[in-house]
Order: structure tokens, then sequence, then C-alpha cells
């Protein structure tokens, strides 16, 4: 078994919503705005090599959609996921199976690519692995989340006949070292996948944690649909991390790919952080 960071790229949102009721003199410290207020993110894939499986978790914004949308994302870097998957040596053909974390135009973007005027799978030999409850959310949304569902993004997903359904069981098995955890604060049915890997468990948080920056337990985006929930979800995740020593892979720090935790007079903190080369290499 081994792991690749799946690099796919920056983008910018704006620093209020990322941190909701926290003040910008105090989030700025750790994420600091340009003129605009817009703070730039990661879209941090993780590429999976397990027995005869090469399984791609997320799959970042794509390039499907036209100049005005990206113009309010300010896209930049030089990575992008398609090279990233090149770098670590294979092809998007090799791929067999992709899970998608939730469904938000920034985890699901680059699993359908355009040609032509044609929408196709990018992935042609994956199987794409969501679950029905947050899938019914996703193709139903609500009025506050629908700019996020980008139907582009997830109908030819289910028309190509390459879409299955992950049981909504909490710690359910997807593969012999990787289970599905289930969150509901941020969208309805998010899964985080946790690895079991050389003796450490590595938990990939998407958007239950963002960043190092929002470790705090105030510290939680606008975006989140259920934020009372999100609180929950954080203060039991983060003390089942701290306790069992897990590392956090996380998916949108511009800086930070991983961090372990430690207990502070302030509550659980960031302890270390680092690159998963830099642990298993």
């Amino acid at each position: 078994m081994k792991l690749h960071t799946i690099e796919a790229g920056f983008f910018k949102l704006d620093g209020g919503a990322m941190f909701g009721v926290v003040p910008k003199s105090i989030w700025s410290r750790t994420n600091p705005a340009d003129e605009n207020n817009m703070c730039s993110w990661a879209t941090r894939c993780l590429l999976v090599e397990e027995n005869n499986r090469l399984i791609l978790i997320d799959t970042g914004l794509g390039n499907k959609q036209d100049d005005k949308f990206f113009s309010h994302y300010y896209l930049h870097g030089s990575d992008n996921l398609l090279s990233s998957i090149h770098q670590a040596g294979f092809h998007e053909d090799d791929i067999t199976d992709v899970i998608l974390t939730h469904l938000h135009f920034d985890h699901v973007g680059g699993a359908v690519s355009k040609k032509g005027d044609k929408l196709e799978l990018t992935f042609k030999n994956a199987t794409y692995w969501s679950n029905e409850e947050h899938w019914n959310w996703a193709i139903h949304p609500n009025a506050r989340e629908k700019a996020s569902f980008l139907k582009e993004n997830i109908l030819p997903i289910k028309e190509s006949g390459q879409l299955k359904f992950i049981e909504v069981k909490d710690g359910i098995s997807f593969s012999e070292n990787i289970k599905i955890r289930f969150v509901y604060g941020h969208t309805d049915a998010m899964m985080l996948p946790q690895i079991n890997y050389n003796g450490k468990t590595i938990l990939y948080m998407a958007d239950l944690l963002p960043s190092v920056g929002h470790i705090p337990l105030p510290y939680i985006m606008s975006y989140d649909m259920f934020p009372l929930k999100t609180l929950d979800e954080k203060a039991i995740f983060l003390k089942e991390a701290l306790d069992n020593n897990y590392i956090l892979y996380l998916e949108h720090d511009p800086m930070n790919e991983c961090c372990t935790l430690k207990n502070t007079d302030k509550g659980i903190r960031s302890d270390k952080t680092f690159s998963l080369n830099s642990v298993f290499t």
C-alpha cells in the first residue's frame, strides 16, 4: 500500500465566509487575506495504491466551467489534478475508484471533463463512489446550497453507469485498509475516509476541518448547513484523533498537508505539521 498527495491547484474564497463568526482580526493571523478579503486555499486530493486498486479521494475544481465562473475563485498555482497524478507515476485511465467525500464543486469538479461540447468522465475506468443520502441531497438542493451543486459535475456520473453508493453506516469498510466515517454538519452525509497505513491512522478531513486554522471549535465555515452539528462533530473527532494519535490530512490548508494534535490550556490545538512523504519515506 502506498499513498500519494495529489495537489490539484489553489483557489480563493472570502475569508469571512471561511471562518464564520470569528473576527478577521483573529483569523487573519493564520490565513492572511488579500485586498478583496480573499484567502488562498488548496484543493489537495489523495491517491491510494491498495492491492490491485488505485483509489482517488476527491477531484478538485476541474476546468470545465466558463471564465465567468472561475473569475469568482481566482484559480492559481502550477499544479492541477491530472499533472499531479502523472507526476505520481500514473495515468488517469489507471484509476479504479474515485471516492467523492461530497458533491460540492471544489471536491467533485475534476470528476467530469469537457471534451469539445461533450461531458465525459475524467477517469473512464473508475467506479465513482458517493452515498445515496448525500446524492439525493445534492440533486434536490436547498436554495442556500444550490450554487455548490453543479449539474454538469454530478449528472454525467450517474448517466455513465459508473456510480455506486456506499452504505451510510459510520465506520463501514470500503477496502482492506479504508473505512468511511460520516458527518452531517457541513452538508448531509459527507464522507471522511479513514486509512490504516503502516501502523498509523490517517483521517481525510474534507470540509469538517479545512485547515489547521479551523481546529478551534468555534472556527466554523459560514458554508456549513448545520453549524451546531459541525461544532459537535468537530469536538468528537478532535478528541478521538488526539486520544488515538491520528494524522489529519487537510484538503484545503494552503500550507500544511497534515497535522497531529495536542492538548493545551485553550483546548485541542495542532501539534506537528508535515507532509505525508516526510513521515512515510
